[in-house]
């Protein structure tokens, strides 16, 4: 097993506010630095390949160019969408590539357990993919908005009755069309890891738009997709928090963990 290692990497980090969320330092490297080591040392991995954004790639090479260089990392373009900045990349993969994941170059505190776990599972099953079990309530909402007002029962809701002092306007909500069961639902999370031929076959159709990963891809050819045990730390940052519950989570380890290379 050959695996090319595929981390999109284009994004405009809108939800995170301040700066670029991959330069963000976590415990002394940046973020995108960390997800591409826990790839860049192991064995089965032949290549590692980022794909930056379209319109600032040598922005990008002068920004991580030595530290990628040092680990055998090719960027290429990549896209406005994910599934741009992905079919991009499996352009290059080289040909001795036997299987591709697909890593959000936002998870830098993925472990090497959960590696191994997913890239056992793709090596029989052709396609696996790591996700937790959905624990929260799920409401199903309406597109729009709305304001609420004093004789509104999302007002009343909020306040605990209809005899409170009205609020006026700014308090906005969405109201509940459903209730979405939860059972046998998971959050899915990455890497994604799919026989070569099979990820050839899934980036080959006509129409990607839509694709929130890559499974989909996968799930639309009607090919299974094996699901595998996930891992609650491998969070995504995307906003200014998530980046701080990582730092904090890097310093808090459990006994027994295999790290991520240079954790």
């Amino acid at each position: 097993m050959k695996v090319a290692v595929i981390l999109p990497a284009a994004g405009k980090s809108v939800r995170f506010g301040l700066g670029d969320k991959l330069g963000q330092d976590l415990g002394g490297r940046p973020v995108l630095l960390r997800s591409v080591e826990a790839f860049a040392k192991r064995d089965d991995v032949a290549a590692v390949i980022v794909a930056a954004p379209a319109d600032g790639v040598d922005e990008f090479r002068d920004r991580y160019g030595v530290q990628l260089a040092f680990h055998g990392v090719k960027v290429v373009a990549g896209g406005r969408e994910r599934w741009e900045s992905v079919r991009n990349a499996l352009s290059v993969v080289p040909a001795e590539c036997t299987h591709v994941a697909v890593h959000d170059a936002a998870r830098p505190l993925v472990n090497q357990e959960l590696i191994d776990r997913v890239f056992a599972a793709a090596a029989v099953s052709g396609a696996a993919i790591p996700g937790e079990p959905v624990s929260a309530t799920l409401k199903r909402v309406t597109e729009e908005t709305f304001d609420a007002s004093a004789d509104d029962a999302i007002v009343d809701s909020i306040l605990g009755g209809g005899d409170a002092e009205p609020v006026g306007e700014g308090v906005k909500g969405r109201r509940v069309v459903e209730t979405v069961p939860r059972e046998r639902v998971m959050a899915i999370q990455t890497p994604q890891v799919f026989e070569r031929s099979l990820f050839e076959r899934a980036y080959a159709q006509p129409s990607l738009d839509g694709a929130t990963d890559d499974a989909s891809l996968v799930e639309r050819l009607g090919e299974p997709v094996l699901v595998v045990a996930g891992d609650p730390r491998n969070i995504k940052i995307t906003t200014q928090p998530d980046l701080a519950l990582a730092k904090l989570m890097l310093g808090a380890r459990l006994p027994g963990d295999r790290p991520a290379f240079g954790f």
